[in-house]
């Protein structure tokens, strides 16, 4: 099956389009600091743009107030919006909302998508996916937040973390075990939870590299949970009881496609500024451009984002052609190979910019911190390497080993050697 990753004309013209408006509009805002209720004002006229182009909330289908343009259309858009932070959000698509919206459409009701996808979509709501546990990261059937059903209500106890926006969220979607007697990706589910719930008790938003500051920021933070005896309809139960990891893989695969695409975008911005820094700054008797250390960063950067973009295209285009389940390879490539050239390129930058890079005058150490997340969230890099390289060798059998001991060839020159010492001597 031949790869196919252009896109008509029609599209090539809003691509063209977002990057001046990512590049003219919304870059400029990271220079100011602003709050929640300014940002939001700002934005405003900005997301009406947005949605008179026809790109708003592209990740859904038309019916659901999205563009329907598929995975790869959409990996090409990410790549823009990937170039700044506030960009997600001026398009409909942030994370965990344009994640969350995708899974309520896949397995929520009706009800549940009048009542909360709709009105999410609109930016009228905010949510939060609560999932992450401090005994249960990267190995998610360790889960222990449980949900029982008790008459027409679950009651849900736990421990949750890292769960993003809550601390802004109007309704949080909660991963817990419903039925610990079947295998554990059988036995979780997601319930919908109002954050204002009695027994949602929202600890603190936990202070991280990337925003070192308690309170998260414009998008909210990361935050610690307890939930104690929060009840509520069963009727909030998406989709079916045990659904839970399929659900989640249903969300978290075209996630990856998003994130590895916008790691793209950071890494191009770093990219440029790299060359930038290089053509322009003197030292030692020439501009950087000119020494052989810096040629090398420029090539193994430029080589290592093509081979990541090219990587997560095929992703996207697999997904379009055979749907997430049967692109788990290509999906998990792109996790662990993007994460690491977004890294990778961004200390280069910094690297070439001195003292200038690492402070707080460039927007490159902030997109440091942030990239040191991306080998973490979605799943540790190590657990996709793994799970990548169980599938691939699935596809090879063993050789068929002899029974009798084969010499191998330095004990046949011993051999050999020992029977030339023997004849010699037999001689003598």
């Amino acid at each position: 099956m031949a790869w196919d990753f252009s896109t008509e004309p029609e599209f090539e013209a809003q691509l063209e389009w977002m990057r001046g408006f990512v590049r003219e509009e919304i870059i400029p805002l990271e220079t100011l600091d602003l709050d929640r209720e300014t940002f939001a004002r700002i934005t405003a006229p900005m997301k009406e743009q947005v949605k008179e182009r026809g790109l708003w909330a592209a990740h859904l289908p038309p019916e659901l107030g999205g563009g329907g343009f598929g995975q790869v259309k959409l990996g090409l858009m990410h790549e823009i919006l990937g170039q700044c932070r506030y960009a997600p959000g001026v398009f409909g698509n942030q994370a965990p909302d344009s994640g969350n919206a995708e899974l309520l459409a896949i397995g929520g009701s009706e009800e549940q998508k009048e009542r909360w996808m709709h009105p999410l979509l609109r930016g009228e709501l905010r949510s939060c996916f609560s999932m992450t546990e401090p005994g249960a990261g990267a190995d998610p059937t360790l889960l222990s937040t449980r949900a029982v059903l008790d008459g027409d209500e679950y009651v849900i106890n736990g421990h949750k973390w890292f769960s993003s926006n809550a601390s802004i969220a109007d309704f949080l979607i909660v991963m817990a075990v419903t039925d610990p007697d079947v295998s554990p990706y059988r036995g979780s589910s997601m319930i919908i939870v109002p954050v204002d719930t009695p027994g949602v008790n929202i600890l603190r938003d936990i202070p991280v590299m990337d925003h070192p500051e308690i309170g998260g920021e414009l998008y909210g933070g990361h935050a610690e949970i307890v939930y104690d005896d929060v009840r509520v309809p069963k009727e909030n139960l998406v989709g079916n009881p045990g659904d839970g990891f399929k659900l989640a893989q249903q969300r978290l695969g075209p996630g990856r496609i998003h994130h590895a695409m916008r790691w793209l975008g950071q890494s191009r911005r770093a990219f440029d500024m790299l060359c930038e820094r290089a053509v322009s700054r003197y030292a030692h008797g020439s501009v950087l451009a000119d020494k052989q250390m810096i040629q090398d960063w420029v090539a193994t950067s430029a080589a290592e984002m093509q081979a990541a973009r090219l990587l997560t295209l095929h992703a996207a285009w697999t997904m379009d052609q055979v749907g997430a389940s049967n692109a788990r390879i290509e999906i998990g490539m792109i996790k662990y190979w993007g994460a690491k050239v977004l890294h990778d390129v961004i200390d280069r930058a910094i690297q070439i910019h001195g003292s200038l890079g690492f402070s707080g005058d460039l927007p490159l150490e902030q997109m440091y911190r942030a990239a040191r997340a991306a080998r973490i969230y979605d799943g540790p890099d190590e657990v996709h390497k793994e799970s990548v390289a169980r599938r691939l060798l699935r596809g090879y059998t063993p050789a068929d080993v002899p029974t009798e001991h084969v010499p191998t060839r330095r004990e046949a020159a011993q051999r050999k050697f020992a029977d030339y010492l023997t004849a010699a001597t037999a001689n003598l």
